[in-house]
């Protein structure tokens, strides 16, 4: 089932700690860039989204309505505020798409955006345990490294300490970042750095390390989605040949939490709209929060069996020459994780490939990307195929 919208622009900051004072200015940053390189005029605009966590990073909520503010030439444009914990940014596109596809207009502006370092660091890790069930999983130590820490430790007790191959999905996205100017951190660590527990690269929660963790990172993308009658006449044309959305268990008492049961739904309910094996992917943007996510999401797509997620990076499956990249943009864990940004900048990623537009970060005869997003410890996931059709 292709649903009829396509990407037709997009628009993405550096990731980082950003001089961009709130989300009010990250949106200015990205908004008239997108619908300029769309060819788009901000007054054939019919629906805005944004998607913001916050949580506790700002005082100021109601962000759809910062994007006025921001862009007056959007002030009687209808917008709405997305969130949907991790898988923020995603949510937030596929409202956009619902809105075209509704048949009630033809252009959504989407924005993803996140303004997380204006907090001490000593704060944000209880702001983003908003994602886990704070009724059981509140006085978790380090945050939400916590909680990956024991799903870390739990997949261990069953398929045996893969911290090596950990090890391996840092350093290959570290040096898959270094090709991407948009990147949080452009410093290749190298597998002996990340596998080896040192003052630099401490122990930060069960058998995590400092490597093993994405970044607190401020930053936002956007994107222009249209109708294919409105994106007609424009320069370029990403089509979402699938999307798929799948929940599983908040509580992680009640579910084996290293099963990412949500995930491997999500992975086969995509692939069967699209009518495609995981064979015919070029690549794949995935959701690596933690290294071991990206791990255990190998399985979930189908790329190995279950239990068997190291066995892909340790082959080399999953390297910038491998069977099947994963993350050539340096994924969460090097190019950052601005929570609300995270689903719209992995698309951008995915479209920038299939427009060969991707810099030294392009893979080779790339025309179909897959792009993985979750939210929490897996209880939100969205897949989405995409392939360029113009």
């Amino acid at each position: 089932m292709k649903t009829e919208s396509v990407i037709v622009g997009w628009a993405h900051s550096k990731f980082g700690k950003s001089d961009a004072s709130d989300i009010e200015a990250l949106i200015a940053e990205v908004g008239n860039a997108a619908l300029e390189h769309a060819g788009i005029d901000a007054q054939d605009v019919d629906f805005a989204t944004i998607g913001v966590l916050n949580a506790g990073f700002s005082k100021q909520g109601f962000e759809a309505g910062l994007i006025s503010a921001a862009m007056p030439e959007l002030r009687h444009t209808p917008a709405v505020r997305v969130e949907n914990a991790c898988a923020t940014g995603t949510a937030a596109i596929y409202t956009a798409i619902d809105f075209i596809e509704s048949g009630r207009g033809e252009i959504a502006l989407v924005f993803g955006a996140e303004k997380m370092t204006g907090v001490p660091i000593s704060e944000v890790g209880d702001i983003l345990l908003a994602g886990a069930y704070r009724k059981e999983e509140d006085q978790v130590e380090a945050g939400f490294a916590g909680i990956f820490g024991q799903i870390t430790q739990s997949y261990f007790q069953k398929y045996g300490n893969q911290s090596k191959a950990l090890a391996m999905i840092s350093a290959k996205n570290h040096a898959n970042a270094m090709h991407n100017p948009y990147a949080h951190m452009q410093k290749d660590f190298g597998f002996d750095f990340c596998n080896t527990v040192s003052d630099k690269n401490p122990i930060v929660a069960g058998p995590l390390r400092r490597t093993d963790c994405s970044l607190v990172s401020d930053g936002a993308a956007a994107l222009v989605i249209a109708s294919p009658a409105a994106a007609a006449d424009l320069k370029r044309a990403i089509a979402f040949r699938a999307r798929a959305h799948q929940n599983d268990m908040f509580p992680l008492s009640r579910r084996e939490m290293h099963a990412f049961d949500g995930a491997h739904r999500a992975w086969a309910q995509a692939k069967d709209q699209a009518g495609i094996s995981l064979e015919d992917l070029s690549f794949v943007e995935t959701h690596d929060c933690f290294t071991t996510a990206e791990m255990i999401e190998y399985e979930a797509m189908g790329l190995t069996a279950v239990g068997e997620g190291w066995k892909a990076i340790q082959e080399g499956l999953t390297r910038k020459d491998g069977r099947l990249p994963v993350n050539p943009s340096g994924g969460l864990k090097a190019r950052g994780h601005p929570i609300g940004a995270t689903g719209v900048s992995m698309h951008v990623m995915a479209a920038m490939q299939l427009m060969n537009d991707a810099g030294g970060m392009q893979i080779k005869d790339a025309n179909m990307a897959g792009v993985f997003n979750m939210g929490g410890a897996a209880v939100t996931n969205y897949v989405s195929i995409l392939e360029r059709v113009k």
